[in-house]
């Protein structure tokens, strides 16, 4: 049984194969698929493919860094609202973004705070996006406690790895650890505390090696275990069991059905 802690399976371009895309996961062994939302738009998406799939996929909702431009205060009243109604398992995707050129940086942070609010209020973890911000991050975490989460695509030091540990946290590794050149991730995937891991596709983006240019779907989650397995020197059993249970241990309300 596989994990897939972040895969936004209501994007457009599920559309037209949703369904053939759930067969294939279901038999490539993910048996649990984590769906975060990205805005108040797209809090009904993620709760109708959620119920539709009520067996595997399970929701976290949230306003993305790079939505918050279009983002209203009332967002985040719905927000909160749409947590307490759907019973998410987690508040997400939420977090800094440090790389694109064009941002408001205070509108980014102002949103991720109150976030971390409403999740500490619902006693709810966090799926974080963390690009070029992971000091800010980690300062507003400290700062205001939630219960723990997932540090998606983790792509930090180790010692920024030790601190999200710390927390509480898990550290979500994905396609980009398939690449052979990405050697500092794959660093981090090796030597990382095997409890603090979790995987996860980003489908449909952050196609693995072998999918590059033809998007990304879960059922590739296998194939980025045996990555891991391989850079651990340990057996895939091994390694789902290990991230299976990180999962779970990450999002306390995950139910895994197998």
């Amino acid at each position: 049984m596989l994990v897939d802690t972040h895969c936004h399976l209501d994007a457009a371009e599920f559309d037209a194969e949703r369904d053939a895309v759930m067969v294939a996961a279901r038999q490539a062994g993910v048996h649990a698929i984590v769906v975060p939302a990205v805005e108040r738009a797209n809090f009904g998406a993620v709760a109708s493919v959620c119920r539709d799939y009520s067996g595997c996929c399970v929701a976290a909702y949230g306003i993305h860094p790079l939505y918050v431009g279009r983002a209203r205060a009332e967002d985040l009243i719905a927000l909160r609202e749409t947590l307490a109604r759907e019973r998410p398992v987690a508040v997400g995707e939420i977090g800094l973004d440090r790389f694109v050129a064009e941002r408001d940086d205070a509108q980014q942070e102002l949103y991720f705070v109150e976030q971390l609010k409403l999740a500490r209020e619902a006693g709810l973890p966090v799926l974080l996006h963390v690009r070029r911000a992971v000091d800010q991050v980690l300062k507003q975490l400290r700062r205001i406690g939630v219960s723990g989460g997932i540090a998606h695509a983790f792509n930090g030091s180790r010692q920024q790895a030790d601190e999200f540990i710390t927390l509480g946290f898990k550290l979500g590794f994905g396609g980009a650890m398939t690449f052979p050149r990405a050697l500092h991730i794959r660093e981090l995937a090796a030597t990382l505390p095997l409890d603090a891991i979790v995987l996860e596709t980003d489908a449909p983006d952050m196609a693995p090696a072998w999918k590059v240019g033809a998007g990304n779907t879960p059922d590739q989650l296998p194939r980025i275990a045996e990555t891991l397995a391989a850079l651990r020197g340990m057996s895939f059993p091994a390694i789902a069991e290990a991230t299976t249970a990180n999962a779970a241990a990450a999002l306390p309300k995950l139910v895994l059905n197998n």
